[in-house]
């Protein structure tokens, strides 16, 4: 059954989602309705909010089979990026609000977020493995433009001599290139960008407040030139909508300097299953049934299966056709699947003399 969709608002425009459902947890339920007087049109656009965060602590573990790494960082929650394929837009269910619009535009920020991982890092006992940052929303969506909590983390990983992992989708991580090719020449750092399409109108739809696909590529050299390994990331795979760009997506990432490669299949847990097949809908009509059936055909016949070792690459016929054509992209342009390894001996704790010394400027 298609999905009810109503007249997409002025107010709604560069945005990802189509509407703000309540979240799962809510005790009432906001449903939208048109009068009939175009007065959704009459609504002005819909601002961005942001709301400063005191955070108790700022390294959450993990212990998913499914990513490589065992502690992350985010700086934000909420991400004014939009992708409507977010699937860390239900984390806003847990905020009292809506996965829907105001995962976009409802923001938090964690101010002390460096003076919480100084803290943290700092602990007794404290052992180093490469910290995690981009894995759940973007730390440089728009806002880290004005806020710098990100930069701030960096400097202090920095300081510490602690290895990070990032992941985003926009081109300001070029800013950090001073941090990060320092980091880089101790291999203590490493950056991935996630490159959905190489399609600007596709790309504006589904991420509307992203960097456009030239600019995350101009990125990507800028990290290389500057001694950064980089990766490229062709996530998610969308069948019958982007999933004919993989191999497209990866030469193009390779130009630029990337030295791996990873994909991720389309998941839709949760809140984020409606909110991607109205903008499906409402976007790409005609494509509506058929990506549908391909998804859940890499599903096991639902619309998503979140079982670990699956989730990711989906199961089927389907699924292992894209998972070759992935395989024989990455052989013929000579990418890795897995990140270069990072070095952990380098961390300066609690004790180490040589940190104490950095502080005072010696």
């Amino acid at each position: 059954m298609e999905p009810k969709t109503n007249k997409h608002p002025q107010s709604h425009r560069g945005r990802g989602a189509l509407t703000n459902a309540s979240g799962r947890f809510e005790a009432f339920a906001r449903v939208p309705t048109d009068d009939g007087w175009d007065s959704l049109d009459d609504l002005p656009p819909l601002k961005t909010e942001i709301v400063s965060e005191a955070a108790r602590h700022i390294i959450t573990r993990n212990t998913s089979p499914d990513v490589g790494f065992d502690r992350s960082i985010n700086p934000y929650r909420g991400c004014e990026h939009g992708c409507v394929y977010c699937f860390a837009r239900p984390t806003h269910a847990y905020m009292g609000l809506s996965p829907g619009l105001d995962f976009e535009t409802r923001l938090f920020a964690k101010p002390n977020a460096a003076k919480l991982l100084r803290g943290e890092l700092s602990k007794p006992g404290y052992k180093a493995k490469p910290i995690a940052i981009g894995t759940n929303t973007d730390p440089y969506q728009p806002l880290e433009k004005t806020q710098r909590i990100m930069r701030s983390l960096l400097e202090v990983l920095a300081e510490f001599r602690h290895p990070v992992l990032i992941t985003t989708k926009s081109a300001m991580v070029a800013r950090d290139l001073d941090i990060l090719s320092d980091m880089a020449k101790d291999r203590l750092a490493h950056v991935t960008m996630s490159v959905t399409t190489l399609d600007r109108k596709l790309a504006r739809v589904m991420e509307p407040r992203a960097s456009t696909p030239a600019r995350r590529l101009s990125a990507m050299a800028a990290l290389h030139e500057a001694g950064i390994p980089v990766g490229v990331a062709a996530s998610p795979m969308i069948p019958a909508l982007n999933d004919q760009e993989l191999e497209a997506i990866l030469t193009a990432g390779h130009k630029a300097g990337a030295t791996s490669a990873n994909y991720i299949v389309l998941r839709v847990p949760l809140e984020v299953r409606d909110l991607f097949k109205q903008w499906l809908f409402e976007h790409y009509p005609d494509r509506y049934r058929h990506v549908l059936s391909l998804l859940r055909s890499m599903r096991g016949g639902a619309d998503y299966d979140a079982r670990w070792g699956v989730r990711m690459t989906g199961t089927g016929p389907y699924a292992d056709v894209l998972a070759k054509r992935f395989k024989l992209a990455v052989k013929k342009l000579g990418l890795k699947t897995s990140r270069p390894s990072l070095r952990t001996s380098a961390f300066r704790g609690q004790a180490d003399p040589h940190r104490q010394m950095d502080l005072f400027g010696g």
